[in-house]
């Protein structure tokens, strides 16, 4: 037998390591024409506008194929440095931007940039599944500051506070938060700025969700001022103009980090393909528009799932601020997360996302994304309303489908 391999790929099959296996069961029973529901993931139903599509098109027909700059174009940098400005009210310039393949890999570059063996993590908790693998992989240790279900995941500075370490390094979260929807307020963001002052550490904000807050503005975390010299911002063009897959993210970062983001990601990308990056400044170009529409769709259709199932018996229905998920509360029927999803899925071929690949605190919970046209979302939200009353109601054998 060969030697084992690296302590880094055991370090990245922790907590959601498993998460997409009925994802991926779904997804191929739905490729094979069966009629299955897909609600276990946040791809847009939508296609990228045409005139992105169309700048794509016209880079590759113009012969935009070979290697390009390691940290992005000039072009795209500096349009991104201009709406991360705008919304912020932060100077920034193209020196405060790198361009990545997605904002998971702007999120794994970071960590490695800050993180090494000895140091520690703090990650808001819930956190995405990916989080434990991409920080378990630099050897830092990672412990999580929990904002536990029974205050709607709200955020709490003391349990944040209370998880900081002598050796914490970086604190990381996601605004808005995935799974829950949660969104953050400049009093709670002040509160991170504290923290990080007097505990000195580096700030890692995953906003790719910000472009989709519905009642009120989005406020990202370099509105407050203190927090700049220590902050890493994460964004994506994955949600807001339905280009998952384009795979185009970037950082938002002092420039002293972006350079060093340059020399990790000479090893690991060597640029984003040209076509892929003219798509991107098209829509960035297009001034907002295509984000108004998108965060009107999603805002309708969060609407409709949580009223088709807001009187569900047993079933309690997270109204999320932001993002295309909403967090259903399983507890009630007996049942938790992964036995719900398991079940849901194999009399009704919808399918959901545990909700403990999240987090500990989310086991009695299953995610679900609105990112599908509207009848498709209320036919699954039918679906799991019928699953619900066709379990046992009393104890026994753990609310087995009748």
């Amino acid at each position: 037998m060969p030697r084992p391999l690296s302590r880094v790929t055991e370090r990245t099959a922790g907590r959601g390591a498993d998460a997409w296996v009925l994802h991926a069961r779904a997804k191929a029973a739905k490729a094979r024409g069966e009629d299955v529901i897909v609600l276990s993931v946040g791809d847009p139903d939508m296609d990228t506008p045409a005139f992105v599509v169309d700048a794509a098109v016209a880079a590759l027909r113009a012969g935009d194929t070979h290697y390009t700059e390691n940290l992005g174009r000039e072009p795209l940098r500096e349009a991104i440095a201009a709406r991360h400005a705008r919304l912020s009210g932060e100077p920034v310039t193209a020196a405060h931007v790198a361009v990545a393949s997605g904002a998971q890999n702007a999120l794994y570059i970071a960590a490695h940039l800050l993180l090494e063996p000895g140091d520690h993590a703090v990650l808001v908790d819930p956190a995405y599944v990916t989080y434990p693998a991409v920080f378990g992989a630099t050897g830092a240790a990672v412990s999580y500051a929990e904002q536990p279900a029974e205050t709607g995941f709200r955020f709490d500075a003391e349990r944040i506070r209370a998880a900081i370490r002598p050796e914490t390094k970086v604190l990381a979260f996601a605004n808005p938060n995935n799974p829950t929807g949660v969104t953050f307020t400049a009093d709670d963001l002040a509160a991170i700025a504290a923290l990080a002052e007097a505990h000195d550490l580096w700030v890692i904000a995953d906003e790719v969700y910000g472009d989709l807050v519905f009642e009120r503005p989005f406020v990202p975390a370099a509105s407050v001022p203190a927090l700049r010299p220590r902050l890493l911002s994460l964004g994506s063009f994955s949600k807001a103009f339905a280009m998952t897959g384009w795979r185009c993210g970037y950082m938002v970062a002092p420039p002293h980090v972006v350079e060093a983001t340059g020399r990790l990601a000479v090893a690991m990308l060597y640029g984003l393909p040209g076509f892929i990056q003219e798509a991107a400044l098209a829509a960035l170009l297009g001034h907002g528009a295509v984000e108004a529409e998108m965060r009107a769709i999603y805002r309708r259709r969060r609407d409709l799932a949580v009223a088709a199932l807001a009187d569900v018996p047993r079933l309690s229905a997270e109204q999320p601020e932001a993002g295309m998920f909403m967090m259903l509360d399983v507890s009630a029927t007996g049942l938790d997360g992964d036995r719900f999803a398991a079940a849901l899925y194999e009399r009704e071929k919808v399918s959901v996302l545990d909700g403990a690949a999240f987090s500990d605190l989310c086991r009695n919970h299953v995610r679900l994304s609105f990112a599908v046209h509207d009848d498709e979302l209320l036919e699954g939200c039918a679906r799991i309303r019928r699953f619900v009353a066709g379990l046992n109601a009393g104890p026994g054998d753990g609310n087995s489908p009748t």
